[in-house]
């Protein structure tokens, strides 16, 4: 008896052996078989960059440091010289914001031997990446690395780092469950509208820190093939988040609720690229969406001059729909609202559990309260930190419109080819505007300002209040909170209390909710009482007196 144990445990060893074995083969023939296929160009012997006060020039391409504070580029020719152009005139901004990344993500993974090992996983699961994304893509993408630092090398090489970095929004999105993408958009036209032609909105709630979003970058794209366009978004990322082509044709992203993504497809943002440069009408836009596969759940809000009008595609890894609404007013947040998803196990949770729902219907009172809607409406819509009937969430709600984190916040005139883009801090100070005629045409000098001024929207009268000046004293002790919860620290009651203080009505909120102390702790995380939100009523007067009280003890 005992031998046949002994024998029993030999095989059953010598078995679970061979499949470890033959589980490291196999894992290591993906590994060595992954292919991002790298393009084959040889660097060419061209002209220097030349910088003069805020300006770069190198071969007809230009990058410019606007006073507003924006980086404008304008860059033309085939994929790869277009590549190549962006890194001669931008290899520090590339630096700066590898940099940034790479430094979130060594928050998160302190180790190199860790990271060394994320990036053995990013290979193994983006093996495949290359073949999803288009040459032509993969060809601008490497002009661009060739001016990458190889500080990072250990990580991958200066190609596969910008590729992968490409779909790290769509990975970030579904493993964190987009808590750091809940934007907003909407679109008006016709009776809606001040003077009936379609209008855009959008906030790009994206926040990977404050750093991330230091230089905002506006780009103008004159390609051999397709449509000239321009996009809003950072040095290195030549997907579009928000863009405009000659056409009229806008896109925008809004995250969905998304299942975990088992194997690589194309990034969301090199799909929208694709529509912007090749599509020129609402139709055009579906049938490029429906031929790529996407690594996560999508909501694209497609606004289109020709057709005067605009829709949504909603995209998951599965299926897609074209969702066109009803009237001359579409709405989009973070849920679906076609009949093709309406039911999906997903969506519902979503709607049930994240605070889209509250946001959409916080955008259709704002959008009935202001028709018609001109670009000043817009932009003030946009900037709204207040709930439904008014309701005070205190600064940087998730519930809010405007969370005071937004990336970028953009309107687009599309028949009239105008492009207004938010300039720091998020969406409250001025808005740019950009006239796409003038630019595409050329005639528009690149030496001085080439934004038109008398169509500057100011500034948002909220960053002159003292509750500016409070919420950036709560955004530090968020900081420092954060950092004593990581090292285990203790919180000294003082600094829980000045930290309610200096945004007192968000406290109120999940007091109300009944979720207080975990709201102070976690920074308002607590999705399952947003619904109860719903029906949230305005501050009493007593209770603002008490607050004020707080805040007068604490101050």
């Amino acid at each position: 008896m005992h031998k046949i144990i002994k024998k029993t445990i030999k095989y059953t060893a010598c078995g679970i052996g061979l499949l470890l074995v033959a589980v490291a083969l196999f894992v290591a023939v993906l590994y060595f078989s992954a292919d991002m296929l790298t393009p084959e160009y040889t660097p060419r012997s061209a002209g220097e960059v030349v910088c003069t006060d805020s300006l770069r020039q190198y071969e007809g391409n230009y990058l410019r440091h606007s006073n507003s504070g924006l980086w404008e580029l304008k860059v033309n020719g085939n994929a790869f010289q277009r590549g190549e152009a962006i890194g001669k005139l931008s290899p520090d901004l590339l630096y700066y914001q590898e940099k940034v990344f790479v430094d979130q993500i060594r928050e998160i993974v302190p180790s190199d031997n860790y990271l060394k090992f994320l990036r053995f996983f990013i290979v193994l699961f983006n093996r495949n990446l290359g073949k999803n994304v288009p040459e032509e893509f993969r060809d601008e993408i490497y002009g661009i690395s060739l001016s990458c630092t190889h500080e990072y090398d250990f990580i991958g090489t200066p190609y596969e780092r910008q590729l992968n970095y490409h779909s790290a929004h769509d990975l970030g999105h579904a493993m964190q469950d987009y808590m750091l993408v809940g934007c907003s958009s909407f679109a008006t036209w016709g009776e809606n509208s001040a003077d009936s032609s379609l209008i855009i909105g959008r906030n790009f709630d994206f926040y990977m820190g404050d750093k991330f979003a230091r230089n905002k970058l506006v780009s103008f794209y004159q390609p051999e093939q397709g449509y000239k366009f321009a996009s809003i978004g950072w040095p290195g990322m030549i997907g579009v988040l928000s863009g405009m082509n000659e056409t009229g044709l806008t896109v925008t992203i809004n995250a969905a609720k998304s299942t975990m993504p088992t194997a690589s497809a194309t990034p969301i943002s090199i799909l929208t690229r694709e529509i912007l440069q090749y599509a020129s009408t609402i139709d055009e836009a579906y049938a490029i969406a429906l031929k790529r596969k996407t690594f996560v759940s999508e909501s694209i809000l497609v606004g289109s001059a020709r057709d005067r009008k605009a829709a949504i595609i909603e995209k998951s890894p599965e299926k897609t729909a074209l969702f066109t609404g009803s009237g001359k007013q579409i709405i989009c947040t973070n849920h679906y609202q076609s009949d093709a998803f309406r039911d999906d196990e997903r969506n519902r949770e979503n709607i049930e559990t994240s605070d889209s729902p509250y946001r959409f219907a916080r955008l259709q009172e704002l959008l009935e309260e202001n028709k018609p809607i001109n670009s000043l409406k817009a932009a003030a819509i946009l900037r709204n930190q207040k709930g439904l009937e008014n309701a005070d969430l205190g600064m940087g709600n998730e519930m809010a419109i405007n969370q005071l984190i937004a990336h970028h916040s953009v309107i687009f005139l599309p028949e009239q080819q105008i492009m207004y883009v938010s300039t720091s801090p998020w969406q409250c100070g001025k808005y740019m505007a950009y006239n796409l005629n003038k630019i595409f045409s050329d005639t528009v000098d690149f030496r001085h300002e080439i934004t038109t001024p008398e169509l500057t929207i100011p500034e948002d009268y909220f960053i002159k209040q003292a509750d500016y000046k409070q919420f950036i004293a709560y955004k530090k002790l968020t900081k420092l909170i954060r950092e004593k919860t990581r090292r285990k620290e203790t919180i000294e009651a003082r600094v829980l209390n000045l930290y309610e203080a200096s945004n007192p009505s968000f406290y109120y909120v999940y007091e109300v909710l009944g979720d207080y102390h975990a709201a102070t702790r976690q920074t308002a995380t607590a999705i399952a009482y947003w619904q109860k939100a719903l029906t949230l009523p305005i501050p009493k007067q007593a209770e603002k007196e008490r607050i004020q009280q707080k805040i007068n003890k604490n101050s």
